[in-house]
């Protein structure tokens, strides 16, 4: 059952839709019926669709989150934090559909087979993404804003996971519990606004290595006289964020090879990690050979000698056993 102030939706018992049509119902709107319907057709039932967002949520490392159902309905047990919401965002966005329907400002549902018109349009609870919408519009309004989605019930009040994009770079904020200011504005909005002010402000992307840049050149052990001196490059580039007054800072890496490294060794073939921390932020790849690494002959000669001589060594010792005995008798 659906309490006041919760977004339904006039559909109709036995009406046909799409997913991505639900989809777009729920996101845009913020439709609880449509959240419900694709529960239960996901899963089988609210119930078990809330158990694989719980499931969902632990894999995600969202550790202090737990659902009881799929559309926001306040309950004890129901519950998470900023952080918790800021990952599932992350992973949300990396969703080409997902991205696009939370950038829309309206949605047009088309006709269906228990309503023959096309004229149900819904829009955009998140005013981040509305220019000139009401006189609110210049308060309200991210020039830069991609999304995200807001929320409400009278125990969390208004809330908001935005985002916004520019220059490359890209940042999700999170606001809850927002309340209307003294001149009847949203909180929400405000803050989401200031917080990707701050974003923008104060970071930026620095590229720290590029696709097989060089890291550093080592020498392998039983390696030809040719190929023991190997140069190592990253595997893939490593962007960090960082804040714009540490863009001279020189930031060191942390290089680890793997054990016993020798030859022989292919040419791309992983050697290591390396690894930048930025603020609290990894960023690592592989690095790879540059180049093959043979194994030395010279090496494998003398450890045959060693063999060779080891057994005529114990052979040795044989023979002069044996001749002992004999004087004896």
């Amino acid at each position: 059952m659906f309490h006041p102030g919760y977004a339904t939706m006039p559909i109709e018992v036995g009406e046909e839709f799409t997913i991505e049509q639900l989809l777009n119902l729920m996101l845009i709107p913020s439709g609880n019926t449509p959240a419900n319907i694709l529960a239960e057709y996901i899963a089988g039932s609210v119930d078990s669709f809330t158990a694989m967002m719980n499931t969902k949520a632990y894999e995600l490392g969202c550790t202090n989150s737990h659902f009881t159902n799929p559309y926001g309905l306040h309950d004890e047990d129901h519950y998470t934090t900023a952080s918790d919401l800021a990952i599932i965002a992350r992973t949300a966005m990396q969703n080409e559909i997902f991205r696009s329907i939370v950038s829309k400002t309206s949605y047009s549902l088309p006709a269906t087979n228990k309503y023959d018109k096309d004229d149900r349009v819904y829009t955009t609870t998140n005013e981040l993404i509305v220019p000139n919408n009401t006189n609110r519009a210049d308060n309200y309004y991210y020039k830069n804003a991609i999304g995200i989605k807001t929320g409400f019930t009278s125990y969390a009040k208004d809330c908001l996971v935005g985002a916004a994009a520019r220059d490359g770079l890209e940042f999700i904020c999170v606001v809850l519990g927002g309340e209307e200011t003294s001149s009847g504005l949203s909180e929400r909005f405000l803050d989401a606004k200031t917080l990707l002010d701050y974003g923008f402000n104060h970071y930026n992307i620095r590229k720290l290595k590029a696709k097989n840049d060089i890291v550093k050149d080592i020498e392998v052990k039983n390696a030809t006289r040719n190929t023991k001196n190997l140069t190592l490059v990253v595997e893939d580039e490593i962007n960090v964020l960082i804040n714009k007054d540490d863009n001279e800072k020189i930031i060191l890496p942390e290089i680890k090879l793997k054990e016993d490294l020798k030859a022989p060794i292919q040419e791309g073939e992983v050697v290591g990690t390396i690894e930048y921390v930025v603020e609290g932020i990894s960023y690592e790849t592989n690095l790879l050979a540059s180049s093959e690494v043979k194994k030395s002959s010279f090496f494998l000669t003398i450890l045959q000698i060693l063999l060779i001589i080891f057994i005529l060594i114990v052979i040795s010792k044989f023979v002069k056993r044996k001749k002992r005995k004999n004087r004896r008798k």
